[in-house]
């Protein structure tokens, strides 16, 4: 999609500080993180959000959260715990129109965070 965000953000047109990237996913570092580790995790192909997969994306998916453990493990937050959301929906909080998923970590989740 022309106007989306996170497609620029993967094509490189905006600048992005990135994490991890293979050929169906791209991950970057929040611009406004909440925790110590904040990390962005966003398909290369455009959906809009949880409610527009389809089947055809089921393998994206187990991709996509198998990308979050790989990168867990690589900060060091495996084994200590982390969190992964997901806001679908403007009431839920998703501002950027394309899925996108959340991966926070660094600090006690007990704390008030989004």
């Amino acid at each position: 999609m022309e106007d989306c965000l996170f497609c620029k953000i993967v094509k490189g047109e905006i600048p992005s500080n990135k994490v991890y990237e293979d050929e169906y996913v791209y991950a970057f570092k929040d611009i406004e993180p909440v925790a110590p580790v904040h990390i962005l995790i966003v398909p290369k192909k455009h959906i809009s959000s949880l409610n527009k997969i389809s089947d055809e994306d089921e393998a994206l998916l187990g991709k996509i959260f198998l990308t979050i453990k790989k990168i867990a493990k690589e900060l060091g937050v495996e084994d200590k715990g982390y969190r992964v959301i997901n806001n679908c929906g403007k009431d839920a909080g998703q501002t950027v129109m394309h899925l996108h998923f959340h991966l926070i970590a660094g600090r006690k989740m007990g704390e008030k965070l989004l």
